[in-house]
Parts: C-alpha cells; structure tokens; sequence
C-alpha cells in the first residue's frame, strides 16, 4: 500500500540562495524510489507516494540526499494526504471568504507548546491574528504578510528554537491537499 506525501522544503529559491531547479527535486525524490513525483511552485513544495508509513525517515532521507546532491542542508518536513486535509479542514479563520495572501499556514516539526507565544500580546497587532493547530500556526495577515508586524514577531528564533518551521499561504496549502488527494 502506498501513501501520498507532501514534502515541504524550507528556504529554498530564495533570493538566490540554496537553489534546487524542480526538476531535479523531481528527479531526486524519483531516484529515492519515491513515485508519483511532482512538484508545485519553485518555493519546495513536492508531493510524491511511498510504500513507507515513516514521514519523519522519508524526511531525513530528502534532507541527506539533498546535502549529498547540492552540497547544503535543507531542512525538509513530509506529511501525508490525511494531515493536510485535517490542517485546512481545521483553519480557525474564514479561509472561504479569504485572498490566499491573506492567510498562512506555518508548518512545524512537532507540536508547540502554547507556552512559547505567551509573550505575545495578541491584541498589540489586532487585527492580525495566529491560532495554534496540530503542529501548525495558523495566522490571518489581512493587509499580507509583507506588511504584518505580527508576522515579524511570530519569525523571532527565539520563540521556535529547535523546531523546524516553514510556511506556506492558504492557495498553497490548498493546492498541496488537492495534489495528495490522489
């Protein structure tokens, strides 16, 4: 039995730097006996099947192959059809009547204790708004997220240290869950 899987790589393409042409994205998670390979945007969106049920190897596989073909780490995250449905069937935010800028999902590697964001005064940045998920952050950016002083906080190292984060915006997110539904 196969299970389809979204791979989400962090800070690839970006101004330049730890470049990975889709293509051989495609080519790599191939080569790693993965099928079903595509590939959404330049920004590492990947979606593939796999007879493995271990997200967490399948993502520790991408990263080590992607340091041995490119010569860089890439943090990488795998979840499967199911996990992404939940997430965008979970949103706690108008996401219907919402611009896809308007709306992010940032993905984390395990679940984030509420205690990390006590800090912040979630009124202070009204009407920006973020609501935890299932290790996800929703946050509702109304003006995008360029303008959003509320994102500039939530980006603080600090507050997810030792968590791997990356983030996508809602025409992503359900572009991905339209991808693994197979």
């Amino acid at each position: 039995m196969t299970t389809t899987y979204a791979a989400l790589l962090r800070g690839i393409n970006v101004s330049g730097h730890k470049r990975i042409p889709m293509a051989d994205l495609r080519e790599l998670l191939s080569e790693l006996g993965h099928g079903d390979v595509r590939t959404y945007l330049q920004s590492g969106n990947a979606v593939f099947t796999s007879g493995s049920d271990d997200a967490s190897a399948l993502a520790a596989a991408l990263e080590r192959a992607i340091d041995q073909r490119f010569g860089f780490t890439v943090d990488c995250l795998v979840r499967d059809a199911a996990y992404l449905r939940e997430v965008s069937e979970a949103c706690p935010f108008p996401a219907a009547t919402l611009e896809g800028k308007q709306l992010h999902v940032t993905f984390f590697s395990e679940r984030v204790d509420p205690g990390r964001l006590a800090s912040l005064d979630q009124d202070a940045y009204l009407p920006e708004e973020f609501r935890l998920g299932d290790r996800a952050l929703y946050l509702y950016v109304p003006n995008g997220l360029g303008r959003s002083k509320l994102a500039e906080a939530l980006a603080k190292p600090a507050l997810f240290k030792g968590v791997i984060a990356t983030s996508r915006n809602w025409n992503t997110v359900r572009k991905l869950v339209e991808l693994t539904r197979g």
